[in-house]
């Protein structure tokens, strides 16, 4: 392959990095993750550095060469520092609480919403209209927020439901008297 753009991924102390044929494994002190790769990048390992190449310029080969760099050092990241998104509640009532290790929701339904912890990941309740996802796989903590924003997603009108932390939800008028 040629070295069309190598983009160097910096390892830290206490990461392990084993790079095997289609596979990359990243061990740290916060658990193991794995990426499997595409015959159209090479991954290498020198000098304390991960370095993703591509043999050529096309769209498919760049696309790659930044998907499996930026995945490759979401797993380093994610095994030394870990992952959280925050969640906050809004609404008269609502409110969320720690059952065990899964989330017990009010949402103004007829019964609470339980959500189960899938595995990997960890909820905090440090307020009761606050709640925090966190893990080592930046995917699964992105779509276990999603999921749990889901459950009751904002409305327009009042701005009741689960909404991401700032996150900014664009109100509606509603009716007006004449």
């Amino acid at each position: 392959m040629s070295r069309i753009g190598k983009l160097p991924i910096s390892i830290p102390g206490g990461v392990q990095v084993t790079v095997k044929e289609g596979v990359v494994e990243v061990k740290g002190p916060k658990g193991t993750l794995n990426v499997e790769t595409h015959n159209r990048v090479a991954i290498e390992q020198k000098d304390g550095k991960i370095l993703v190449d591509r043999p050529d310029d096309t769209r498919e080969s760049r696309a790659f060469h930044g998907l499996y760099q930026r995945l490759i050092s979401n797993c380093v990241t994610g095994v030394t520092q870990g992952f959280s998104k925050e969640l906050e509640i809004q609404g008269v009532g609502y409110r969320a609480a720690l059952k065990g290790r899964d989330l017990d929701l009010s949402l103004g339904y007829s019964h609470p919403q339980i959500y189960k912890a899938p595995e990997g990941i960890t909820f905090e309740v440090p307020k009761p209209t606050t709640i925090v996802v966190s893990g080592i796989d930046r995917q699964k903590v992105g779509q276990v927020a999603a999921e749990i924003r889901g459950v009751r997603p904002v409305e327009p009108y009042k701005g009741k439901g689960v909404r991401y932390l700032g996150e900014h939800v664009i109100r509606k008028a509603g009716k007006s008297a004449k």
